[in-house]
């Protein structure tokens, strides 16, 4: 794949799985950040000390959204202190860098236009690697609830459920059932005692 139709693609993926949610920004009277799980569900954002396990590793990303494949390489640093993300292409060009510190999110890139919601990727990584039990009473809170089957993480509305996490050694699979997208992690996740 040559360097501008991976530039294209990772653009596309991001593009599309914002376009499919709701703006977010600091609650009223706060700071604190949330984004819409669903149309009405408003998740707050964590702060960084609801991480489980800290990980400093390299992860290869591929998506799916509306049958279109797409794919990324991330180095992703987080832990109790905050979350770090650089995206790269696949010869090592920096394509943008996300950090999520001191409860701002912070986002820049010389190729993803500046309406991608960064908060969105900072949920979606929350539900994927935080502390259960954080996580379950901030998804009361919006009156959604998390149910855990082993190494498979269900975000329900009533019976519903609205997105899946399946960890194994070396892979985290995300499926967004309500937006219509997913994707797969691909790093050392077994270091990290998922």
């Amino acid at each position: 794949m040559s360097g501008s139709k991976f530039t294209i693609s990772a653009v596309l993926v991001l593009i599309l799985i914002y376009l499919c949610s709701c703006a977010s920004r600091p609650a009223a009277g706060t700071k604190q950040l949330y984004v819409y799980l669903t149309d009405s569900a408003q998740y707050r954002l964590l702060p960084p000390e609801g991480m489980e396990n800290a990980m400093d590793m390299a992860q290869f990303i591929s998506a799916s959204f509306q049958s279109q494949d797409y794919y990324c390489n991330a180095w992703v640093k987080a832990d109790k202190t905050g979350i770090e993300m650089t995206l790269f292409n696949e010869l090592g060009a920096a394509m943008g860098e996300l950090s999520y510190l001191d409860g701002l999110v912070h986002f820049s890139s010389p190729v993803f236009p500046k309406s991608i919601k960064p908060e969105y990727i900072v949920a979606d990584f929350q539900l994927c690697f935080y502390n259960p039990m954080l996580l379950g009473k901030a998804l009361e809170n919006c009156g959604l609830a998390l149910a855990i089957d082993g190494t498979v993480r269900r975000i329900l509305k009533g019976e519903s459920i609205i997105i899946e996490i399946e960890k194994e050694d070396n892979t985290v699979h995300f499926t967004n059932f309500l937006r219509g997208y997913r994707y797969t992690l691909e790093g050392n996740f077994k270091e990290i005692a998922l």
